[in-house]
């Protein structure tokens, strides 16, 4: 039995190909984003198969799961298979892939699993990826051309922008992904989620969340950064994975997560900062580089900035 959008009424419903082709999206992107949203499935299958510790490694000194690696070769090998795509940059490889039969220029950034650890729990995990039409996936965010997570939850979610609007979909009973949400804008809330032992916050970080707390905001932080935006998204907030007293670049990477997260967030009428600088304005100075980050509404990021000058 199916736990995709139960009890949704399905008769009549606007997919995910239909939505591309209506928004006018560019037909090699819209193909590539189709493309993921149906390999999206094969991942989402393979959780009962696959989710067990393999006996790796990532280059980030993560122990990486099966899933991991699966998910990393599946979407690697679509990419691979469309000719579209002439760069492949994962958070599970040591380096950017070029793939030398492209006849496409795309460039593509992509951590396969978000919260790969959340898996033995049964917690959201999801896909976050990030496309360039001009194959350098080493440029400023500014120049990102569309982002997307896959959220694997209890639905199946997938959430894009090619910068016309933020746009929901869930995977249907029918094994399709249907407009569930459009033009999403952030809402006001008061959700936060914020990474890192709240020991080792900077007192500026510190007391910003203590001012969050003051006008009674609630902390609903799940470890993965996917899960926690797209609640952003649909219940307003804010997410950060701040600078820590041990660690002042944060820990998540700007390449596989701070820009295409920040992408969608702006695109949603938010912001996306390292909370003082926008994230998209920041030069990547390679795969591995960690800033902080804030994203969400532009209220919380403006007042974060406020008490982290």
């Amino acid at each position: 039995m199916s736990n995709q959008a139960e009890g949704c009424d399905e008769s009549d419903y606007v997919s995910l190909s239909a939505h591309l082709k209506e928004q006018a999206i560019d037909s090699d992107l819209a193909r590539l984003i189709q493309l993921v949203a149906d390999k999206s499935k094969v991942v989402q299958r393979a959780f009962v198969t696959h989710a067990c510790l393999s006996d790796t490694d990532n280059i980030y000194g993560e122990k990486q799961m099966e899933l991991d690696k699966y998910a990393d070769q599946v979407f690697l090998d679509a990419m691979e298979k469309s000719a579209l795509v002439k760069a492949f940059a994962s958070e599970e490889q040591d380096d950017v892939l070029g793939i030398r039969k492209a006849k496409g220029e795309f460039g593509v950034t992509i951590d396969p699993l978000d919260g790969s650890s959340l898996i033995e729990a049964n917690l959201a995990v999801g896909t976050i990826i990030g496309f360039f039409n001009e194959g350098n996936v080493m440029e400023k965010g500014k120049l990102m051309d569309a982002s997307l997570i896959v959220l694997y939850g209890p639905i199946t979610s997938l959430v894009y922008t090619a910068k016309k609007g933020v746009h929901m979909f869930v995977l249907n009973n029918k094994g399709e992904f249907e407009l569930r949400k459009e033009n999403i804008k952030i809402p006001t809330g008061k959700t936060y989620a914020m990474g890192g032992l709240r020991k080792d916050w900077t007192p500026q970080h510190t007391a910003f969340v203590e001012n969050l707390e003051k006008e009674g905001y609630k902390n609903r932080f799940s470890g993965s950064f996917s899960a926690d935006l797209q609640q952003i998204l649909v219940n307003g907030g804010v997410f950060s994975y701040p600078a820590l007293v041990n660690k002042p670049t944060g820990k998540l990477r700007l390449v596989f997560e701070g820009n295409p997260i920040a992408l969608l967030a702006k695109q949603a009428g938010g912001l996306g900062t390292d909370g003082i600088r926008d994230l998209h304005e920041i030069e990547p100075e390679g795969l591995n580089h960690r800033v902080p980050i804030y994203v969400g509404g532009k209220k919380e990021i403006e007042l974060a900035g406020k008490f982290l000058r």
